[in-house]
């Protein structure tokens, strides 16, 4: 379930944004253009929580046809979509773009909602049945600004997303793929498969739609999701942003996922930047090293690679690695092993009796720090809440004293102690 907001330049798609969700994750700023990167977030409404990514305006930087890179956009989104938000602006009232862009979304199976953003007033609200032109039905006078007419475009909202269902859905660890284009996530795939069920090219970016393949493995079943490239933002446009945009779906849909380098070629930001976003996500971690078939070899290259590797993940340092060739087959079933492994992790619950021996002993070995105002913080005990992803609550008389080299530290005793390897936690103090 996914509503998409897309419209031209500087309608205020940002500011939209923000209000639906309730943050300040997207750019606003008076020149158009501004939001490029993929931004995503939730909207919360009546019980039900709505997938939202906004999409931004597409800003031409070369001789290539407006009309070209309009349509490139607004195609692409609407293929996920299960609502279009298309979002105008009253104060500029209807253009050619808003034509242009609405001749795309009339071809759209899903349905097309009219957002006549910065109405801040009801003279400008009389001023949204303009764009009635476009023949998309129903327009909804909005301001991202003020809030003005919000509550009621998303009772629409609700109405027109589908039906939320409570069909059960197969048993299935979900295992994700990512990384930049052409490490080799296809030919992984592809090589667990047996057969070509992902194109595989030279070029980069050749997948630019999540392909999912469901494989029986040691009497369970798997599905396996291999995502477009993950590409550097600032150079990400049209049906790349959009590939983009599908990665970062599967990794919030997916319960491991597999960061796939390419051992030939020097780790780059944009590796971490990945996991990072795994993490954020609280999901299962995995690396794979692919193309180790390629590297030359001595007896401590593999020691070698994995310590560089660890240093320069920092606080991830903790996520499994598994050696692999896609061509040769080489660990190929292991990387799966260790997915699972962590899949499994990440759904444990620890019982509170061994959690609490785990904080006390960890509690002798380094005594949490003293308030600015000399007060002593004790740690009472803690307690598992949740699991896939896991959460404890620790309880304690000074939670705001508890520092965040603290909270790593604790989070490391506990990761060792139960096997969280590749497992993303979440540590919350409340007082007692």
């Amino acid at each position: 379930m996914l509503a998409a907001i897309v419209g031209r330049p500087n309608v205020g798609k940002s500011t939209l944004f923000n209000r639906l969700t309730g943050t300040r994750q997207a750019i606003v700023d008076d020149e158009s253009g501004v939001t490029r990167d993929r931004v995503y977030g939730e909207a919360e409404w009546e019980g039900r929580t709505i997938p939202l990514v906004d999409t931004g305006g597409y800003v031409p930087r070369s001789d290539d046809p407006f009309e070209r890179a309009i349509r490139e956009q607004a195609e692409t989104a609407l293929a996920d979509a299960d609502v279009i938000l298309f979002v105008v602006d009253v104060t500029t009232g209807l253009t050619d773009v808003d034509q242009e862009i609405a001749q795309v979304l009339r071809t759209a199976d899903a349905p097309v909602m009219v957002l006549a953003n910065k109405a801040d007033n009801q003279e400008r609200e009389w001023a949204a049945s303009e764009f009635y032109q476009l023949g998309l039905g129903e327009v909804y006078p909005v301001s991202g600004t003020t809030k003005r007419g919000v509550d009621e475009m998303m009772s629409a909202l609700v109405e027109a997303l589908p039906e939320e269902t409570d069909e059960e859905t197969p048993d299935r660890t979900r295992i994700s793929l990512v990384g930049k284009p052409n490490a080799g996530k296809s030919s992984l795939v592809n090589a667990t498969l047996g057969f070509d069920r992902a194109i595989v090219t030279e070029t980069p970016g050749t997948t630019r739609d999540a392909v999912h393949s469901v494989v029986r493995y040691e009497d369970q079943e798997l599905l396996l999701i291999d995502t477009a490239g993950m590409r550097k933002t600032s150079k990400t446009e049209g049906v790349e942003y959009y590939a983009s945009v599908r990665s970062e779906q599967t990794i919030r849909d997916g319960d491991v996922c597999i960061l796939v380098l390419d051992a030939t070629e020097e780790i780059h930001k944009q590796d971490l930047s990945v996991l990072t976003t795994v993490n954020e996500h609280k999901k299962g971690m995995v690396i794979a090293v692919n193309k180790w078939d390629l590297v030359p070899k001595d007896g401590g290259t593999m020691d070698q690679f994995t310590k560089y590797l660890r240093q320069y993940l920092g606080t991830l340092d903790h996520v499994p690695l598994v050696y692999t060739s896609a061509v040769t087959k080489q660990r190929v079933y292991d990387l799966l092993d260790t997915a699972l492994e962590v899949a499994e992790k990440r759904a444990q619950r620890v019982q509170t009796s061994d959690l609490n021996d785990v904080v006390q002993a960890a509690l002798r070995k380094k005594h949490p720090p003293s308030m600015s105002s000399g007060a002593f913080v004790k740690i009472k005990y803690a307690t598992q809440v949740r699991t896939a992803p896991p959460v404890f609550v620790f309880f304690a008389n000074h939670p705001e004293g508890v520092r965040d080299s603290y909270k790593r530290y604790l989070e490391g005793e506990i990761r060792e102690a139960f096997g969280y390897d590749g497992v993303p936690l979440t540590l919350v103090f409340k007082e007692k």
